[in-house]
């Protein structure tokens, strides 16, 4: 296949009028269009007012969360406490079965592929779907062909039993999923509030023998950083790090309510952070310190949380927030955020063939059609895609060198069906509210 645009943003910088030849799902070799020899019998993907980049990774989401958009509740929500224990847990996670992770899974896939995400690392939420949650999971995802890591959010919250069942059922996912090309498993927990020490050294040790990075939740908003102090005497972060768990195989989402002396364990040990600027924005958490982090080239990803999966809005949110909440027009510049969304949210899963253009890496890639009303060039690219660009002017997506959409369109997914099915399982469980 050869994928030929206007522009191709490549690791060495943006290119225009240059193609990529691809073949058995890798980028074999990037060359400027004019030196194309032989391309008879060889399809072709043309964006000649359009930009080839790399396809987005959404470094933390909840493919679940698709259900309650739009929930309403009579409780009153004051904080994060309140929207966990009187809200979130009982009327959405615990409603959580078989057939609602179906309906989500598809929804949340329709929604990537039409935002350009090629990747999607996943925590499933929901302790009455055990065992065997993750593979209903992976039989949806495999239809439509994406990228992703999938786990079960495990924690003790409910009971003993359940609480070994989602850490099993992360290491048999991840230990079976070890060589698939597409689909593969990791160990999550949920926080130092529903996990003991000893639960997370298991959970730690589990995810370093199934060859996994390990994920959790840390401090979403000052619930945990409170809750700990009292418990333990120290911050969430001092904790992980006198447990020694902390490295640069662990995922941190969230990473929200941090103190210097936190920001700077994480540096250290080389943990890899993932932002979700709109839904702590929903929840009340907080404005995450992802600026510093960046400032000192901490890796830091990108992710919806479940919340809004249109990821332009996503990279808007990250764009924007911070330069309102420190009055500072200068920090999350345009290249950091798109970054973030792509080969950093790569590195923070442990991938270096991933989120980028330049030869070995995959052909998980989009285009993205450059129709503004205002010229585009190299100074301001990221601005103009970060900020007028939608999931719309994303014309073309391949995952491993296969086309998921093209000219626009989903390939093969009935968009109207997948969309009334999980409106009627998601009727059902409103009704039960």
């Amino acid at each position: 296949m050869i994928v030929s645009g206007k522009y191709v943003l490549t690791s060495d910088g943006l290119k225009e009028n240059y193609s990529l030849i691809i073949e058995d799902g890798t980028i074999k070799e990037i060359l400027p269009t004019n030196q194309l020899k032989n391309v008879e019998g060889v399809e072709v993907i043309e964006v000649p007012n359009g930009i080839v980049t790399p396809g987005f990774i959404n470094a933390h989401t909840h493919m679940y969360g698709t259900v309650a958009h739009g929930i309403h509740t009579e409780k009153v929500i004051k904080d994060f406490t309140d929207f966990l224990e009187i809200f979130w847990w009982p009327m959405v996670e615990d409603q959580i079965d078989h057939e609602l992770i179906k309906a989500t899974t598809a929804w949340a896939c329709v929604e990537s592929i039409d935002s350009g995400v090629t990747t999607i690392v996943d925590t499933l939420e929901a302790p009455n779907s055990l065992m065997g949650c993750l593979n209903t999971e992976k039989e949806v995802i495999e239809n439509f062909g994406l990228r992703a890591y999938l786990s079960f959010e495990a924690s003790q919250r409910k009971d003993e039993d359940n609480s070994i069942k989602g850490l099993n059922e992360n290491y048999t996912f991840t230990k079976e999923n070890k060589d698939n090309e597409l689909i593969k498993g990791f160990m999550s927990i949920h926080t130092l509030f529903t996990c003991d020490k000893e639960y997370i050294l298991k959970a730690k040790k589990m995810a370093d023998e199934a060859g996994s990075f390990f994920h959790m939740h840390l401090s979403e908003s000052i619930y945990e950083p409170t809750w700990s102090l009292e418990k333990y005497g120290k911050r969430p972060v001092e904790i992980y790090d006198k447990l020694g768990v902390l490295d640069n195989n662990i995922l941190a989402s969230q990473v929200v309510q941090m103190s210097e002396e936190e920001k700077e364990i994480l540096l250290k040990k080389n943990v890899n952070m993932i932002h979700m600027p709109l839904s702590n924005c929903e929840v009340g958490g907080g404005i995450a310190p992802y600026p510093d982090f960046i400032a000192k080239k901490g890796n830091v990803g990108l992710g919806s949380d479940g919340y809004i999966n249109n990821f332009f809005e996503i990279m808007r949110g990250a764009f924007l927030i911070h330069k309102a909440f420190r009055q500072d027009p200068q920090v999350m510049k345009g290249k950091e955020v798109f970054d973030m969304a792509t080969v950093l949210g790569a590195k923070s899963i442990g991938r270096n063939d991933l989120g980028k253009i330049e030869v070995g890496a995959k052909a998980d890639i989009i285009t993205i059609e450059l129709d503004t009303p205002t010229p585009i060039n190299e100074h301001n690219l990221y601005d103009q895609l970060i900020l007028f660009r939608n999931p719309q002017n994303v014309s073309n997506v391949l995952v491993n060198g296969h086309i998921l959409k093209k000219d626009g369109k989903l390939i093969n997914i009935d968009v109207e069906k997948i969309k009334n099915d999980l409106r009627i399982v998601t009727q059902k469980l409103w009704d039960k509210q």
